[in-house]
């Protein structure tokens, strides 16, 4: 795959055209939705954009305006019932509490793609983008560092070396988690794992496994998957169960998921934990609000979203990387 990253070598309208086999008007009509276009020619040019890292409205610097866009991939729903988002806004704007600037905040579901706001970052608005979340394959680093704009990922980006980042150490957290569980005479230890293809749903179910593996063959494994939201800790849990009916512990990837897992158990008339233990995952506030209190992997939010604004503003290398510890808080769930 083509990519640009010099002003002397920057793709043209041209190039796209080419590259796409379409006529440069067409390719215009296609890139700014200004007329129909049949759907295999408005694919191909799309395609070659990507490609190319082609920028419509390509800025030669996006410095000085006093913005950081902070780009967050969930729906509007989940970003205002998330508490991890008011946490990690707070610690944002405390890497810098002199500084005149404004975070403009995006939310995008997964995978979708917005051409205006690509136009929009790439223009000369922002003096950086702040990735958070699961941001999916790397065509937006790209066409952001065509377009010279400062770029940094709150948590492990897809493709390694893409864009600086910091992370929590999700592997280490769940493993420890786990160990806990097996080591109080569990044997049915479940896990409710985040959506395998994010970083952190990943780690934290690699964590798992490899401390269920350490334990020994008299403890038995079951996963079910969710989407970091309470709902979905609420059907997970149900899977589990009519799966594994005598199951004792079980690990959540998120303390979302893990109070609608509780809903689930308490509907069953199972008691935490005498009759599972449950731990979760982020120590987010209504880890202590839930009865009994919910144990789990505490992650610092706030220091994530400080650590995350200061290397975006001093234009950290794509190699560069920062993972915080992470730490266990004990509750009375598990």
């Amino acid at each position: 795959m083509q990519s640009t990253s010099t002003s002397e070598s920057a793709p043209t309208l041209a190039s796209v055209a080419h590259r796409a086999g379409v006529s440069t008007a067409t390719a215009s009509r296609v890139l700014n939705r200004s007329a129909r276009v049949s759907t295999e020619a408005a694919a191909r040019v799309e395609s070659a954009a990507r490609d190319l890292g082609y920028v419509r409205c390509r800025a030669p610097s996006a410095r000085g305006t006093g913005v950081v866009a902070v780009v967050v991939f969930t729906d509007l729903l989940q970003y205002h019932v998330d508490a991890f988002h008011a946490r990690l806004m707070a610690g944002l704007r405390r890497s810098s509490p002199g500084a005149e600037r404004e975070l403009a905040v995006f939310t995008v579901p997964r995978r979708s793609r917005r051409p205006p706001l690509v136009r929009f970052l790439c223009g000369g608005h922002v003096d950086g983008v702040l990735l958070v979340g699961p941001w999916g394959d790397s065509a937006l680093t790209r066409l952001l560092s065509v377009a010279r704009v400062p770029v940094a990922s709150l948590g492990r980006p897809p493709e390694p070396g893409t864009v600086a980042f910091v992370d929590a150490d999700n592997l280490t957290g769940a493993r420890e988690a786990v160990r806990r569980l097996c080591a109080s005479g569990r044997r049915s230890v479940a896990t409710i794992a985040g959506p395998p293809d994010t970083a952190a749903g990943a780690d934290r179910l690699t964590g798992y496994q490899e401390a269920v593996r350490a334990a020994g063959p008299a403890v038995r494994q079951a996963v079910a998957y969710g989407d970091f939201s309470s709902a979905s800790g609420e059907h997970a849990m149900h899977r589990l169960l009519e799966q594994r009916p005598a199951l004792d512990a079980v690990f959540v990837a998120s303390d979302q998921m893990a109070v609608g897992a509780l809903r689930t158990l308490r509907r069953r008339g199972l008691r935490v934990p005498e009759d599972v233990a449950v731990i979760g995952f982020d120590d987010a506030p209504v880890a202590a609000r839930s009865r009994p209190g919910l144990t789990t992997v505490r992650q610092p939010v706030e220091e994530l979203g400080a650590r995350a604004m200061e290397l975006l503003l001093r234009g950290a290398g794509r190699g560069e990387s920062v993972v915080l510890p992470t730490s266990l808080v004990v509750r009375g769930s598990g």
